[in-house]
This record gives C-alpha cells, structure tokens and sequence, in this order.
C-alpha cells in the first residue's frame, strides 16, 4: 500500500504579486531540475499544507504549491475582493510563466479538480497530464447537495443539526445566501460562528470513517474563515461559470493523460461527478477507492493518487 513520501521542506518560498492587491505565497519542493507538477488546493479556500507535498517523489518532481487568492499563506487573507475563478485561473498561469515551466503536471482534489480543469481547459497546450481527485463540477445541484439541504444533510443529519444551530433563527437562514450574508456582515463574532459552523459541517463529512485529527487540522480558527466565507462567495456566484461549463468543454482536454480517483462513499462530492466526467473524457482512467470518502488522506485514496503521480512519471 503506498504511503505518503517522508517529510520535505521547500527549496524556495516567496510571495507572487498578482494585481488587484493580492499576493500568492508560493514554494517549490523536491527536485529542481524534476518534472514539473502543480498542486491544487481544495476549498475554495482551504490552502495547502505540509502533507500535499508528499503525493510525488521528491527525487523525480519539481513541486509547486501554492495558496489561492486571500487564504493560507496568502495576503490579504480572507479577502474576497477581485476574487473569482478565472482570476485564480490567470494566477496558475502566472506562476507558471514566472517559474518558467513551458509543461506541467497539474493535480487538484475537490474545488482544486474544478479549477484545473477549468485551467486545462483554457490552457491545454500547458498541461502535461491530470490527477484529479473527488470531483466537484460546480453544478448548482453539486453545491445543492451539501449545502442547500440536499443528499449530505440526510446522511448526516446529526451533524448538519449541529450546523443549524449555529444560526440565530435556525433553518431559515441557512441557505447559501443566508449564510453567505451572516459571514460578510458586520457582526464578526456571528460570522466567526457561521463559519465555524459551515466548516465544522462540512469537514465531518469528509472521511467514511471519523477521524477526529483530521477534522481538528481542517477546523482551525484561520482555515475556518477562509474556506467558510470562500466557499460561499463562489457559491453564492455560481462558482463564477456557466451552468455544466466543465462537461461542456472537455472537448478541449480529451487528449491530456487523466487519472480520476474518487471514493465510492464520498458524501462531499458524490462517485456520479466522476463517472460523468470520466465518459466525457474516453482517454481517462477513473479509479474508485473503495472504503473512502472524499478526503485525500484516507488509506485507499492516498494509495491511489501516490500511484497515479508514480504513473504519470512515465510521460516524459
């Protein structure tokens, strides 16, 4: 069963300024003259974090994580302003043309499987190959069915209670707009609340099997405000695309290697996002970690994606 490579420290770490008064924090990891591989971050809004680097070989990869516009490492953090998908898709490519890759490998799990195919999908020529896990098409019925009382809320209906308590009139708040009201408004301590709430939520519903280290590392008070308030402002817009956007234009990247592992029990992002991309995609390899959920961590997942970075080695 693979497991994470050991622990690694960046080779480089600096701060990218982007515009709009925003500034990614960016490091490189492993080998600098490896191939090079982009990961991206869930949320949105969640950030990168130690383990992420440990998916690919460090004598074999030139890692780059980086975290999104206003959370992680980035400044200023929590800022909403000017931040929308195609900004965080001119970032990915800002980074790029800055560390002057002219090909990378791209991996991106959940909110970070949309982006990258979003970027895949505007910047073909640029991408070596996919590993996307826990697909979110970033459909309305996709953001429905965690968050507007959908599917989730009936398999965890005790934790989705625990949510709505969170509200000071309870469920008639709760929708994505009311939440997303609450988290921008000018009582902090509520939107603290909300947030830590909406995270707290969520999180629990990540692993198939609980796993209380997992969610106290995903609900500290800094990742609770961001991906909160990020997840919602994306939401709230659509995930600033069009309605079936990604399906619509996997024309664009049916020739790009992909691998697609997504948990049978993922109650996040359910199994169906990636059996519909992966018909779109004839080319792809969809891998069903069986005895998961959508977290990354999880034993059989972890195995998978490892695999999958191993495999896309061969490329060159």
């Amino acid at each position: 069963m693979n497991d994470f490579y050991p622990e690694i420290t960046p080779y480089q770490h600096f701060m990218l300024d982007v515009g709009d008064n925003h500034q990614l924090y960016v490091e490189q990891c492993g080998n600098p003259r490896g191939q090079a591989v982009v990961f991206i971050h869930g949320g949105p809004g969640a950030g990168c974090s130690e383990k992420d680097r440990r998916f690919f070989d460090p004598e074999k990869y030139r890692i780059i994580l980086f975290d999104q516009r206003g959370c992680g490492r980035s400044l200023p953090h929590g800022s909403l302003e000017e931040n929308t998908t195609s900004a965080l898709v001119a970032d990915i490519e800002r980074i790029r043309r800055h560390l002057d890759i002219e090909r990378w490998h791209v991996f991106g799990g959940s909110w970070g499987s949309t982006l990258s195919l979003v970027y895949a999908q505007h910047h073909p020529q640029r991408v070596k190959s996919l590993v996307l896990r826990g697909i979110f098409l970033a459909r309305q019925q996709d953001t429905n069915w965690t968050f507007s009382g959908g599917g989730a809320t009936r398999i965890y209906p005790d934790h989705w209670q625990n949510y709505l308590d969170a509200f000071p009139e309870g469920e008639s708040q709760s929708d994505i707009h009311g939440a997303y009201k609450l988290m921008t408004g000018p009582d902090k301590a509520l939107a603290e609340k909300i947030a830590r709430a909406w995270a707290t939520w969520e999180m629990s519903c990540c692993t198939l099997v609980p796993d209380e280290n997992f969610l106290k590392e995903a609900t500290t008070d800094e990742r609770c405000w961001s991906l909160a308030r990020h997840e919602a402002h994306y939401m709230v817009n659509n995930c600033f695309l069009e309605e079936n956007q990604i399906l619509n234009n996997c024309h664009k990247i049916r020739d790009i290697p992909t691998i697609i592992v997504h948990g049978r029990f993922d109650i996040v992002c359910p199994l169906d996002n990636a059996w519909l991309l992966h018909r779109e995609l004839p080319k792809s390899q969809l891998i069903i970690s069986e005895q998961s959920g959508h977290a990354s961590v999880e034993t059989n997942t972890k195995h998978h994606l490892i695999a999958a970075t191993q495999q896309m080695l061969t490329l060159d």
